[in-house]
């Protein structure tokens, strides 16, 4: 699938979630929630299937974590593909604690 515009990332407060979007559609999302130490959780990212396979699960995660970053907060990545985009990846001032931490 051919797109006209870069995939632009937004964060969406109302529904608790960065959202990706490609041409003007939601083409996933990586949704984040505050727990009670007031950490930003990362639990799950969807990627529409129609837009599978194009990176943009990736461009979504690092500027999600980038925005983060920015924000001061603390991210536990619960999420696996979060996790594992952290594993390969540095983002520049994001503290990242462990799922396990309480």
């Amino acid at each position: 699938m051919a797109h006209d515009a870069a995939p632009t990332v937004t964060r969406n407060d109302e529904k608790n979630r960065y959202e990706i979007h490609v041409d003007g559609a939601v083409a996933g999302y990586t949704l984040f929630t505050a727990d009670d130490a007031g950490r930003t959780v990362m639990p799950h990212t969807k990627i529409d299937p129609a837009y599978k396979g194009q990176g943009l699960g990736s461009t979504l995660v690092a500027d999600a974590l980038a925005d983060l970053a920015r924000r001061g907060d603390e991210v536990v990545p619960q999420c696996p593909f979060v996790a594992g985009y952290l594993a390969e990846h540095d983002v520049p001032g994001l503290t990242v604690a462990s799922p396990d931490a309480e």
